[in-house]
């Protein structure tokens, strides 16, 4: 899977622009969980590469990055959760899951 690392604040202005035009992923990871781990293993062995031109992917280690994490919380008006997955359209997130509930196959029909 062709993930950008999100490691930079700016990127979610980025991320907002290019969410006008198509939808922009964002999956919150906590690299200390093993639930994460599992729900990111399950979201990419799902990866399709014929979904490569619907799919612009952004990856968030949130050890790592937690106030990018905390902005994204704050910015899209959700609740913090780890592992988490966002669809971002038009700057604004119109889908969030967590843990289990994180689907590959419903992210990519929303993001159609």
């Amino acid at each position: 899977m062709n993930w950008i690392v999100l490691s930079e604040m700016s990127q979610l202005d980025y991320i907002d622009e290019l969410s006008a035009t198509k939808p922009v992923l964002i999956f919150k990871h906590s690299t200390r969980c093993s639930i994460s781990s599992t729900a990111l293993s399950r979201f990419e062995r799902n990866y399709n590469v014929d979904d490569e031109p619907t799919m612009l992917a952004y990856y968030l280690d949130l050890i790592k990055f937690r106030s990018i994490s905390n902005e994204i919380a704050s910015r899209y008006h959700i609740e913090h959760q780890s592992p988490q997955a966002l669809l971002i359209k038009n700057g604004k997130c119109v889908h969030d899951s967590s843990h289990f509930e994180i689907d590959y196959q419903e992210v990519i029909q929303l993001m159609k």
